[in-house]
């Protein structure tokens, strides 16, 4: 059975650093993408960043561009999202997720893990 572990949220403070994991099981996902979404209170769930199966072809948000890295390690079967100057809009549920290729439709993400709260104050 596939499973998705997502991790590392909290409550932050405005410019402070975080950084997330999501732990895959189950099964290789070496030669899938992987990628993070959130989703705000109120709003639709909204792509963050991917990465491909090789750890080089990264795929960004605009809002995100410049303060979020992408990477991943195929030998833990692990990504994570480091976040660099957190903004209160940054504020919601992540959610990591595999799928086959760099797309910001979360409609091609096969597996999702249950999300990790990250929550940025002014």
């Amino acid at each position: 059975q596939v499973q998705l572990i997502d991790s590392g949220g909290g409550l932050m403070q405005a410019g402070a650093s975080l950084r997330l994991s999501c732990a895959a099981s189950g099964r290789t996902f070496s030669s899938y993408a992987m990628g993070w979404f959130r989703q705000a209170p109120g709003k639709e769930r909204e792509f963050v960043a991917a990465v491909r199966w090789n750890g080089i072809l990264t795929l960004y948000a605009d809002s995100v561009k410049g303060r979020f890295t992408i990477s991943r390690d195929n030998a833990k079967n692990t990504v994570y999202l480091q976040m660099n100057s957190l903004k209160p809009e940054d504020t919601g549920i992540y959610y990591c997720a595999v799928g086959s290729g760099l797309y910001k439709n979360p409609a091609t993400y096969d597996y999702w893990g249950p999300g990790t709260q990250v929550t940025v104050s002014s």
